[in-house]
């Protein structure tokens, strides 16, 4: 067989994950912290699917079945991480995390690293002994991954016939005041609105900053505008329709707002800030416009698993459909994974090396995050609180890295850099 570039650096990079002496896959049959694959509820679960012929979905197998030596790849790049490195020279990368990829829905590589616990309020370092250490099942506060989520509920209403994602919004959600943006728009972050709203709950009455449709600005109002929509066509508030339109269908236990109110276990969850007037903050949204309106809004709130997150990357992967269970019609998920951008130019000020790619809900082919993984067709999203989610079409994968990089200080560290170390190891690998 001949030998390939890509074959020299996967197996350096194995050969160096080796030396660790471990690797972070977890036994399946050890409780707590172990992998779990969530299975999609059964015919008749909360939330009905939508239009549209079911795909078969991915075989899955033993969700502790990726190679150890993968395990070991991705657990040395976290590690890596979790001393100051020349791109954050000063501070760790973050105090733990966990990274999960799959390959066509089956375990490809999985690790875990450092605490989901380390500061008091202060912050303030604590003894060994009083860390909580991260686990596979941890829950982090996604931040504004949740848009995604957002965007699949705004699309299952397109679905359905009740939203027209190219007619003006105001028809839909009269509340809304700027005219002629539509819920297309404000999915592709081209409604021209500003990047937050002038007060947390007079958010539907923001004024626009630029024609609608003329450039690509990232707005967290748009999704907030969006979940209010939702709330309006579902009649549910929008943890409620979250889970009885996605997460339980999906068979998602391990998502969702609120999560001091369904987590049993509080070592669960990775704390995030620990030097806001707040304090600890250990289960609550990071966000404070989130926060101000009770913890749940379309633009951050969910807390989630890895292996919650890389079901939602499958289900986009798979053209809508999880383990036999249809949320989006095919046509819808084409759309949403259509680059909607093209020839729109970037708001001034917007981050060094973004382009306005996006489809309908989701970021697309951008290597300051992506790395190697990144191509024309690639999609996910980030958020502030260090994590990522990623698919790469072309690999068939799905590439989920979580941390708590916001514990005790998101000043510390630039989450970019790590981003793009866990996407270039699981590139080295396949």
């Amino acid at each position: 067989m001949p030998v390939t570039r890509r074959t020299v650096v996967r197996s350096a990079l194995l050969a160096g994950a080796a030396a660790l002496g471990g690797c972070a896959r977890p036994d399946a049959s050890a409780a707590p912290g172990r992998w779990v694959v969530p299975s999609a509820s059964p015919a008749g679960s909360p939330g009905p699917a939508a239009p549209g012929p079911a795909a078969p979905g991915p075989a899955t197998s033993d969700p502790a079945a990726s190679d150890p030596a993968a395990d070991a790849a991705l657990e040395a790049v976290l590690t890596t991480h979790l001393s100051p490195t020349r791109d954050n020279p000063r501070h760790p990368g973050y105090a733990g995390a966990v990274a999960l990829a799959w390959r066509d829905g089956l375990p490809l590589a999985g690790a875990t690293v450092g605490d989901a616990l380390r500061y008091r309020a202060g912050p303030v370092e604590l003894p060994a002994e009083d860390r909580v250490p991260m686990r596979p099942d941890s829950v982090f506060d996604l931040a504004s991954i949740t848009k995604i989520f957002t965007a699949v509920l705004t699309l299952r209403l397109a679905d359905a016939g009740t939203l027209d994602l190219d007619a003006p919004l105001s028809r839909f959600l009269p509340e809304f005041t700027a005219p002629g943006v539509t819920a297309a728009m404000l999915l592709t972050h081209t409604g021209g609105l500003p990047v937050s709203p002038p007060s947390p709950r007079g958010f539907l009455s923001t004024p626009p900053v630029a024609a609608p449709g003329t450039v690509f600005r990232y707005s967290g109002v748009g999704p907030m505008v969006l979940g209010r929509l939702v709330e309006k066509q579902t009649g549910m508030r929008l943890d409620r329709a979250l889970r009885e339109h996605v997460t339980g269908p999906l068979g998602l236990d391990d998502t969702g707002y609120l999560p001091l109110d369904w987590v049993a276990d509080v070592d669960r969850i990775a704390a995030t800030d620990a030097r806001s007037s707040r304090g600890l903050l250990r289960g609550r949204v990071h966000d404070d416009i989130c926060d101000t309106l009770g913890g749940v809004a379309g633009h951050a709130g969910i807390f989630a698993t890895a292996a919650d997150v890389a079901v939602l990357g499958q289900l986009l992967l798979d053209g809508g459909t999880y383990r036999g269970t249809r949320l989006l019609s095919t046509s819808i998920v084409t759309r949403m994974l259509t680059n909607a951008n093209a020839g729109i130019p970037l708001a001034p000020g917007e981050r060094p090396g973004r382009t306005a790619d996006y489809g309908l809900g989701v970021v697309m082919h951008q290597p300051w995050f992506m790395g190697a993984l990144s191509s024309p067709g690639a999609f996910g999203h980030t958020g502030f609180s260090g994590t990522s989610l990623l698919v790469d079409p072309v690999r068939r994968l799905v590439v989920v890295l979580l941390t708590n990089r916001a514990h005790p200080n998101w000043n510390w560290a630039e989450p970019d850099p790590y981003r793009v170390a866990i996407h270039d190891a699981v590139a080295a690998l396949v």
